[in-house]
């Protein structure tokens, strides 16, 4: 769906209130070629917007909304920032508006309906467009979202395993060990969300570090199903998440075993040369090690690629902003590239440092 640069996309966001919508609109408002139309919430109908997000006063004059006044049918797209289940309620009378729609949960995430309904205690209610619908990650499938009408905004986990392991699996051959891949990886706590709990309270978050979901978590089933996509058959993923007492931030250290006939491969030349055209995606320097603080703030996610000793051990480290690249940034990025703009329009935000 191609536009012009003298054309205004009309976005609506559903759910605008959590972390991800709130990220949303950040950098919708400054995105020059959106007009943001609605935004919606029923607890904080008729509240303006920069009443809740004081950051944004001056940038976004909206008011929440109920999703019955939004007229999100008169929109060019619609972000759902939601809780899993919201979006496909609502998705086929947007597409019959002729609206695309770009959903930040799972809900189209998964094209196996039995595993999403395991995982997300819930049965997807249109198989039909989920069919349709397309995996959001541009790097590895950019042609795919350019078509489509509904995309699945990845996690933010699988973001970086999957743009940390892609190289190793794409073109039919991997060159690692796929049944004994290792993702061990850290988030920041806005990765929760911003619901109430225990858990993510200040006295239990802050000086604490810790393992969960290690029995199982429901981005390991997508991440696994796009790695077998790459790979073109079975893949085994052991991966583990961790909390850390950071508020913006994910570190994913990857492991893989080199297999005996790919030992010759100079893989930070392989790195390099898959990512060389990828805006978001930097290839670091041999040797250099990536920080979360590099890519606070922002759309890229930084790749290192180390082999220590030279020997059959690959050790991949990843790092972005779990709320940006990790979501809201990829979600926009992916709105570029639905309506033909060059995908670093209103994503050339520079990393927050200190």
């Amino acid at each position: 769906m191609a536009t012009h640069s003298d054309t205004r996309i009309k976005v609506g966001i559903v759910g605008g209130t959590g972390y991800t919508g709130v990220e949303l609109l950040r950098l919708l408002s400054q995105h020059p070629q959106v007009e943001l139309v609605a935004i919606t919430s029923r607890k904080e109908d008729g509240v303006p917007v920069s009443d809740m997000y004081p950051n944004l006063r001056g940038h976004v004059d909206l008011k929440f909304s109920t999703p019955e006044n939004a007229n999100l049918e008169q929109c060019d797209v619609v972000f759902f920032a939601t809780p899993h289940g919201v979006a496909m309620s609502q998705v086929e009378r947007l597409l019959e508006a002729g609206v695309r729609v770009i959903d930040l949960a799972a809900d189209f995430r998964l094209q196996d309906t039995d595993v999403f309904q395991k995982w997300y205690k819930m049965e997807h209610s249109c198989p039909d467009i989920l069919s349709q619908s397309a995996y959001g990650l541009p790097e590895l499938l950019r042609d795919k979202i350019a078509q489509a009408k509904v995309i699945g905004n990845p996690g933010c986990y699988p973001t970086t395993v999957l743009l940390g392991l892609a190289p190793l699996l794409e073109g039919g051959k991997a060159l690692v060990d796929t049944q004994h891949l290792i993702a061990d990886c850290k988030s920041g706590v806005s990765g929760a969300g911003k619901g109430a709990s225990v858990p993510n309270l200040f006295a239990e978050a802050s000086d604490n570090f810790k393992a969960y979901g290690v029995s199982g978590h429901r981005h390991h089933p997508e991440i696994v199903e796009q790695l077998q996509r790459l790979a073109g058959g079975p893949v085994g993923l052991t991966f583990v998440p961790h909390l850390v007492p950071m508020i913006r931030g994910m570190f994913s250290t990857i492991y893989a075993r080199i297999k005996p006939e790919a030992m010759d491969t100079d893989f930070q030349a392989l790195y390099e040369q898959r990512y060389a055209q990828e805006t978001f995606v930097d290839v670091l320097p041999a040797g250099t090690l990536p920080e979360t603080r590099s890519v606070r703030a922002s759309n890229q996610l930084r790749i290192s690629v180390q082999r220590p000793g030279n020997g059959d051990q690959l050790i991949i480290l990843v790092v972005q902003d779990n709320l940006v690249k990790g979501a809201s940034g990829q979600a926009v990025q992916n709105m570029n590239i639905l309506f033909g703009l060059p995908e670093q329009t209103g994503l050339k935000h520079v990393a927050i440092l200190p």
